[in-house]
């Protein structure tokens, strides 16, 4: 079943994430560089400040400012109130990130976050999943500032999501369409698994809902190129990056989000109406509705969850 959505435009292009707060109100991020604020009781936008590069995932931090991936400009604390931002990381063992994407904050303010690509910048992400170059990275920031290597050779790391009681760290690899687990706790602590194979699609951005759900976006259903590529010699994958961009792989006009259990089961697979908002890459679930962010559309848009049978 086809679900509808509630479509609200913002002021910019690609509105990739979404973040809400606890008054309610939704943030997202353009290509422009603005973070803009939406309020659903009175329906305004507020554009609150300017990154100067490309805001990406969003996150809350305890001391209340907000967490912003800046696919330019590394890892940034906004604060909502005066739009003063700071500069957490932008270079990790002494080479400059390019391509910071997503991330999950512990309670004590440590910060898990991906790192998609060594060798391409968010503008040409098609060339890194069309060369399938494994060089995503799943990064720790903890309170002291150290920056870790958690993860290294991911196709494409994207979301990052913590599970209930923070007892482990999930990241999506959009090139491979799987879930990694890193755990926190226990013998196993600090070790990864596949978490979640074989997803339907793509997945994007990750998130942990006020349902205790882990929320899962599909950008894309699963690429029949993109799978015979990753198969293929370096050289051919090279020819095929070089190509116009035009005939390279496409996202299709869907807006799908999965509410997966922390086992990895699927509790919801949500299809909504992709005629006029679609690529969902961003998704928040909060009071029985899901916020969708898309890194192509200059809007967001607002789905209901419907009761399980």
């Amino acid at each position: 079943m086809t679900l509808p959505l509630t479509v609200v435009p913002v002021p910019g292009p690609g509105a990739e994430d979404v973040l809400v707060g606890a008054d309610g109100r939704v943030w997202t991020g353009t290509a422009d560089g603005a973070v803009h604020v939406h309020d659903p009781v009175d329906g305004s936008v507020t554009t609150v400040a300017a990154t100067g590069g490309r805001p990406l995932g969003l996150e809350w931090l305890p001391d209340g400012r907000l967490l912003v991936c800046d696919a330019h400009r590394g890892l940034l604390a906004l604060d909502p109130h005066t739009g003063d931002l700071e500069t957490l990381v932008t270079e990790v063992d002494g080479e400059r990130l390019l391509f910071v994407n997503n991330a999950a904050v512990q309670a004590d303010g440590t910060i898990w976050f991906t790192d998609s690509s060594r060798r391409w910048q968010v503008e040409d992400w098609k060339n890194d999943l069309v060369e399938h170059t494994c060089t995503g990275r799943l990064l720790r920031r903890d309170v002291d500032g150290t920056v870790t290597t958690v993860l290294d050779r991911l196709a494409f790391a994207n979301g990052v999501a913590l599970l209930p009681d923070e007892r482990g760290v999930l990241v999506a690899e959009t090139g491979t369409c799987r879930i990694r687990r890193v755990a926190r706790s226990g013998n196993a602590a600090g070790s990864s698994t596949t978490w979640v194979e074989d997803l339907p699609g793509h997945p994007d951005n990750i998130a942990l809902g006020s349902d205790g759900l882990v929320w899962v976006t599909v950008a894309s259903p699963s690429d029949p190129v993109l799978a015979v590529l990753r198969r293929s010699p370096r050289q051919v994958r090279a020819v095929v990056r070089r190509l116009p961009d035009r005939v390279k792989p496409e996202p299709k006009r869907t807006a799908r989000v999965l509410g997966l259990d922390d086992g990895g089961a699927v509790v919801h697979d949500l299809d909504f109406d992709a005629s006029g908002w679609h690529v969902a890459t961003g998704v928040r679930e909060h009071g029985g509705r899901v916020w969708l962010g898309s890194l192509l559309e200059p809007a967001i848009a607002v789905g209901d969850v419907p009761p399980l049978a």
